[in-house]
């Protein structure tokens, strides 16, 4: 397993949970069942993890996987032992975001993206801009359509984008663009994409199935 001693100027660290059912996309259950939903998380963290992957041939990256539930060994074993995996840790998803991207800067990144692994419309082309726009921007945000958002990066930590927001609701994204005008930062804004958490929205990810012919790791 590799250590976050070996993190490259720009850095990619990816949210997600092991895949255990029951505990995994709980909203999706009453569509899926627990273990149709486990398995839906697990597909869609592939996907993600496949685009980071190609994201990596083309620009020089690092990626960390940052998940709750499971322990490394299991993560290494579903996702593969060339990647750094880490604990979220304690506390709401803000102070769990917070603490990822203060370690990465205190280990030599100069500019971090935190992305989930609930939007498949996340692709090499969106996190390569994500990228390139963190040059010139304090903060690039990938507005969800359900009012949070996909992806967020920074040059360097700004705990108050963290604190007092109200996760897990259609808000979050408004909060977050009203700190980040407070704090009179230079913000970019990525196009608004679509998570699927909701049984109204697996046909988004049934879509990708069928269009990029994607089939997991197994």
């Amino acid at each position: 397993m590799l250590h976050l001693s070996e993190i490259a100027k720009q850095h990619l660290i990816i949210f997600t949970r092991y895949p255990e059912p029951g505990k995994t996309k709980t909203r999706l259950i009453p569509a899926l069942g627990g273990e149709g939903a486990a398995h839906l998380h697990r597909q869609m963290t592939e996907y993600t993890l496949l685009q980071a992957k190609e994201l990596q041939k083309e620009i020089p990256i690092s990626l960390e996987v940052r998940f709750a539930g499971g322990n490394s060994q299991l993560m290494q074993d579903w996702l593969g032992s060339g990647l750094v995996y880490q604990s979220q840790g304690e506390g709401d998803l803000g102070k769990r975001m917070e603490r990822s991207l203060v370690n990465a800067f205190e280990a030599g990144a100069k500019s971090v993206v935190i992305i989930g692994t609930d939007c498949p419309s996340v692709n090499i082309n969106i996190l390569t801009q994500a990228f390139a726009k963190l040059q010139q921007s304090n903060l690039v945000l990938g507005p969800a359509i359900d009012g949070g958002y996909y992806l967020i990066g920074l040059q360097y930590p700004i705990p108050e984008l963290f604190t007092g927001i109200d996760w897990g609701t259609n808000t979050v994204f408004q909060q977050t663009v009203d700190i980040a005008h407070q704090l009179n930062l230079s913000v970019f804004y990525l196009p608004t994409l679509a998570d699927v958490d909701r049984p109204e929205d697996i046909s988004i990810w049934e879509n990708i199935l069928q269009t990029r012919g994607f089939s997991g790791r197994h």
